[in-house]
């Protein structure tokens, strides 16, 4: 055989073993656990990206919320420690606060028990790769709390299905290490349009309606989250200016936060956070958050 029938089936195979290495796909990653406290799922390599500084709040900041902040707090601590406690999703008005709760509570446990715990978000659109994480989550001796945030399905979304499994289904069961927390505006996480129509077009509607509605039953707790009142609203305020020193005569303060509410159409946690940052811009104060 002469070299150049050598070089040429040595390309082959060179081009065959690169074609077999993009089919495959790329090598699961190596998760460093120490890494970081918070990680978002990156399920295309297998891997949880760590997040050295994540986007949250101090739970004190958080004002309006004290039942439901009360309540979550417990089940969050209770998992930490090892107790039976439950999946939770937190629903209701937009800005109220629902994923920063989750975030804060999140630091506060930890910090305040000293176990591993560790928050894992995954994105509305890996929903379907639950299965394939909560394998590898087993296996750790971390206690973990996956969370969804802003959840829902459209009409011809079927991921839906995946989520029921892994809250409570599947012959395994959810590993007793791993929570589910999921935030959404819809206390159902299902349009209303799409339940009606399956209810419209099954053969046993209430049967059709019942697959909808049993997925927001395999969380245990419900917290819903209200529009806050104008007494709220403005205490949220207080609470940002102390945390930041802004200085600011109060009641020229409250007018303004009242007149940036009234523009937005809205007093929430959110619109009150806007007005903290346009005013410390004005005042050129640099906002640390922890």
């Amino acid at each position: 055989m002469t070299e150049d029938q050598n070089a040429l089936i040595l390309a082959e195979v060179r081009r065959l073993a690169d074609a077999v290495e993009r089919l495959a796909g790329p090598a699961p990653a190596v998760n460093v656990w120490n890494a970081a406290d918070c990680f978002v799922w990156a399920p295309a390599r297998l891997y949880l990206q760590p997040v050295p500084r994540p986007n949250r709040v101090a739970l004190t900041l958080i004002r309006g919320v004290d039942h439901v902040r009360d309540i979550l707090h417990e089940n969050t601590l209770r998992f930490a420690e090892g107790f039976a406690a439950n999946n939770v999703l937190l629903w209701g008005a937009r800005g109220m606060g629902k994923s920063s709760l989750v975030k804060a509570v999140h630091e506060d446990v930890r910090r305040a028990t000293g176990v591993s715990l560790k928050l894992i978000e995954v994105h509305r659109e890996d929903i379907s790769s639950l299965p394939v994480l909560l394998d590898i989550l087993k296996a750790t001796p971390h206690r973990i709390i996956i969370f969804c945030d802003d959840l829902s399905f459209d009409h011809d979304d079927t991921a839906y299905k995946s989520l029921k499994a892994a809250l409570d289904g599947g012959v395994e069961g959810r590993p007793d290490n791993v929570l589910f927390y999921a935030t959404s505006n819809r206390r159902h996480l299902l349009p209303r349009h799409m339940m009606e129509n399956e209810q419209s077009t099954a053969i046993n509607p209430s049967e059709a309606v019942e697959e909808k509605v049993s997925l927001s039953d395999r969380f245990g707790l419900w917290l819903g989250f209200h529009k806050c009142s104008q007494e709220d609203y403005l205490q949220m305020i207080d609470a940002y200016a102390d945390h930041f020193k802004l200085d600011l005569d109060r009641a020229q303060m409250h007018h303004e936060a009242l007149e940036w509410a009234t523009t937005r159409g809205a007093r929430s946690g959110r619109v009150a956070w806007q007005y903290i940052q346009d005013l410390a811009g004005r005042l050129r104060i640099v906002l640390e958050r922890d």
